[in-house]
């Protein structure tokens, strides 16, 4: 009945739900796409070792430092005993494997015949590329750092449990501000589980609003040991967290890349301690030379304004201050008097000139010279007016006259002309 069912490996026919795929045509199948690829070289960590005395096969687990990843490796026992030194958890190795389906279970491995591991050199060479490669992407740039906050409301902590760095960490910030807040996450902080642990601690600090400020710190170490603060997704994730974050990583001479792209970058973790909270001795001893600072200008201030009041209350317009305002009211009433007198001469004056004229006017007036006995002779013209008379030619015998006196006018008329 097997053999009927199953096709032969080359030529089976595509499975459909009424025809499907026993499970071993489906292994074998994987298996044969599997065994394809052939030989490859493989880099990755080190994360479980099992080479049990007097086996001819070890067992290993090689992960691959920037994701979740991991394969499991198969190798004859002599190739770990010949490592020198000897392969140990969280090692760098590149190793040459064909991949291998086992079909009794399902399960995929690599059959290793070659392993190297990583050297010093080749750790510093790969570290020196990824530098280059984020330096030209500018996350080392000055300008992108973010200052650290003055007084942050909480700090965040990443470092291993129960370690020397966590210690230095909260003892000395704590001595410089009893009140300071701390969210400590204990990670590993070496081997191969350190960055995946680290990633998710970032991730979590990060989001939380009560943290200012995320430090990320260990103790000192060997370049292996600090592999994992140059890595290159956990260089990119302190780059894109938008809380500032301290790397205080191992001693002085340390300088693994997370210092380069961190916002502040601390020689130690006793240092971190003391950078992200303010000293409350200093911070008071300012205080009160600030407030010393304050009351010396106050009272200077207050010193300068009261002697301009003494000076300004010294002046004479100020001592006296009535006495100008009466004398200006003298002097105005007296040019007061002066202006009236003025007005009444040339007022007198005019009326002088106004009567002598009146007086010049009445004499030389015709009223004046009628009432000394004259008269004004009138006649009518052709056109009915009344014309003075000024010649005896100018008017005929029977001529209507009209003779104006001082007291009114008569009426007569002409008679024959006198020689």
């Amino acid at each position: 009945m097997s053999s009927s069912t199953e096709r032969p490996r080359g030529g089976a026919a595509p499975s459909t739900s009424d025809n499907p795929w026993p499970v071993r045509t489906v292994a074998r199948k994987i298996a044969d796409w599997i065994h394809r690829l052939g030989a490859v070289w493989v880099e990755g960590q080190i994360t479980q070792i099992s080479a049990r005395p007097g086996t001819q096969t070890s067992f290993l687990t090689l992960r691959d430092p920037a994701a979740e990843v991991s394969m499991t490796v198969t190798c004859p026992a002599r190739l770990l005993r010949a490592c020198d030194p000897p392969l140990r958890d969280g090692a760098s190795v590149v190793v040459h494997a064909r991949p291998s389906f086992y079909l009794g279970r399902g399960t995929l491995s690599l059959r290793a015949d070659e392993i190297r591991p990583v050297g010093i050199g080749e750790l510093l060479a790969r570290i020196e590329r990824l530098r280059k490669l984020l330096a030209a992407e500018g996350l080392f740039a000055p300008e992108r750092k973010r200052p650290l906050p003055f007084l942050p409301k909480g700090v965040g902590l990443i470092t291993g449990r129960a370690s020397a760095a966590e210690h230095d960490v909260l003892v000395n910030a704590q001595a410089r501000w009893p009140a300071v807040a701390f969210r400590v996450i204990n990670t590993a902080v070496q081997g191969a589980n350190a960055v995946p642990q680290i990633l998710r601690a970032l991730e979590t600090l990060d989001a939380d609003p009560e943290i200012d400020v995320i430090v990320i710190a260990r103790g000192g170490g060997s370049v292996e040991d600090l592999l994992p603060f140059s890595d290159e997704t956990l260089c990119r994730a302190v780059a894109a967290a938008g809380t500032p974050v301290v790397s205080a990583i191992g001693h002085e001479p340390d300088s693994p890349l997370l210092d380069l792209v961190a916002d502040r970058r601390c020689s130690t973790p006793t240092d971190a301690g003391k950078t992200v909270v303010p000293d409350v001795a200093e911070e008071t001893a300012r205080i009160q030379q600030l407030r010393d600072r304050a009351r010396r200008a106050l009272h200077g201030w207050v010193d300068t304004q009261r002697r301009l009041l003494e000076q300004i209350r010294s002046r004479p317009s100020l001592a006296d201050p009535l006495g100008p305002i009466e004398r200006r009211a003298d002097e105005i009433e007296a040019q007061v008097e002066r202006g009236r007198r003025a007005i009444l001469t040339t007022v007198g004056h005019e009326q002088s000139a106004l009567a002598s004229a009146r007086a010049r006017l009445a004499a030389l007036g015709p009223a004046a010279t009628l009432e000394r006995g004259y008269a004004v002779v009138q006649y009518l013209d052709s056109e009915g007016e009344f014309r003075v008379l000024r010649s005896v030619s100018e008017v005929a015998e029977g001529t209507p006259l009209r003779v104006r006196v001082a007291d009114g006018a008569i009426r007569a008329t002409a008679g024959e002309p006198e020689q």
